[in-house]
């Protein structure tokens, strides 16, 4: 491929092409079935996620933003309440939080992995925290045994969005806190052609909960016992997803090459991603580094056909409806120096050369 085609942080179709025959034949599939809200090929996916994660319950919903609220919902949060989140993450933990009326009690961040800091937490508990919200930023698995330890019980929702493969300890990324919270948003490493989401909740009675809250509170039919949501996930999108978890193994593998190929090659100049911890297996959902001239190196790349992402430039608590005075000096680092390079399945290993080449200019 010529060096002069712009270089993404996504390829969408790209994966479509790759996939084409078993996508479309999959909606086709649907479509002449004329069942296309809570039929059949919700049900086996969430049979077959639930295998791949081989722990929990599985319940498909609408998009990741709805697992977390459904989270809050069954757990009775309501206005008053207070839940722990991370100072540095995307907007989304600390607005179904303010959704529900509760209060987004932020915790800074580490370093290294960009998570909420465990040695933090119990210093922001109060009476009225109800839980505590940990996200796997950038793939890169949260310490959920140090969070679930310094919480004294709380409930710890695991905001695993960007997670779908990472592993703790030999124990998948969704299943390590009381609720496991899914995206599978199209540029997520298990992406669908629009939104969609899953939990997973440990019993069955949890997950008949979630179902109902789903759809309206409703378990049966009109007869709405709890206030709840519409999120449910369409059954066009459960069969795009069906086929892509098939091919999920491969893809990964793929981007832990192009992540080691980014190392190897970054390293020298000192600017390669955090290494992932010992005990933990990343899915290299995003390739993020950090420089003190960001935003120059970010226009530096877009000079040369080159797409970089800030994730995020700003902090939730430095946003408007959620403007928090820290301090957060770890969480207001990251907002000013992360910025994440070009990592997808599709990329080949001439692309990251081109990206490292570019950075090398740079610094």
């Amino acid at each position: 491929m010529s060096s002069s085609h712009r270089l993404g942080t996504v390829d969408l179709a790209a994966q479509h092409r790759a996939l084409g025959a078993e996508l479309e034949a999959a909606v086709i599939r649907v479509l002449r079935s004329g069942r296309y809200i809570l039929g059949e090929e919700v049900a086996a996916f969430e049979a077959e996620l639930g295998r791949w994660l081989g722990a929990g319950q599985v319940v498909a919903c609408g998009s990741g933003t709805g697992a977390l609220t459904l989270s809050l919902l069954a757990l009775g949060v309501r206005p008053g309440d207070e839940v722990i989140v991370p100072a540095f993450t995307f907007a989304v933990d600390a607005e179904v939080v303010a959704l529900l009326g509760a209060v987004p009690r932020f915790v800074d961040v580490e370093l290294a992995t960009g998570a909420i800091d465990p040695a933090r937490i119990a210093a922001a508990i109060t009476p009225r925290t109800r839980a505590v919200i940990a996200v796997h930023l950038y793939g890169v698995p949260a310490d959920l045994d140090a969070v679930r330890a310094a919480c004294g019980g709380l409930p710890v929702i695991e905001d695993a969005a960007q997670a779908l493969g990472s592993e703790l300890r030999g124990r998948r990324a969704g299943t390590l806190g009381d609720f496991g919270c899914f995206s599978f948003f199209p540029t997520k490493n298990l992406g669908a052609a629009g939104d969609g989401g899953a939990l997973v909740v440990a019993d069955e009675a949890r997950a008949r909960q979630l179902r109902a809250l789903r759809n309206h509170g409703a378990a049966v039919k009109y007869r709405h016992d709890a206030i709840g949501l519409n999120s449910r996930l369409d059954e066009l999108q459960a069969a795009i997803l069906r086929v892509k978890l098939r091919h999920f193994a491969g893809a990964q593998a793929r981007r832990a090459e192009l992540a080691a190929r980014y190392d190897a090659r970054l390293a020298p100049l000192g600017l390669a991603a955090p290494p992932v911890p010992p005990d933990r297996v990343a899915n290299h959902h995003q390739y993020t580094i950090r420089h003190p001239g960001r935003d120059a190196l970010r226009d530096h790349l877009a000079r040369v056909g080159i797409d970089a992402a800030v994730h995020y430039p700003l902090a939730p608590f430095q946003c408007a409806p959620y403007r928090t005075e820290g301090p957060f000096p770890v969480a207001e680092r990251l907002a000013a120096e992360v910025i994440s390079l070009p990592l997808h399945a599709e990329l080949a290993d001439d692309d990251v050369d081109r990206v490292v080449a570019a950075v090398r200019t740079f610094a």
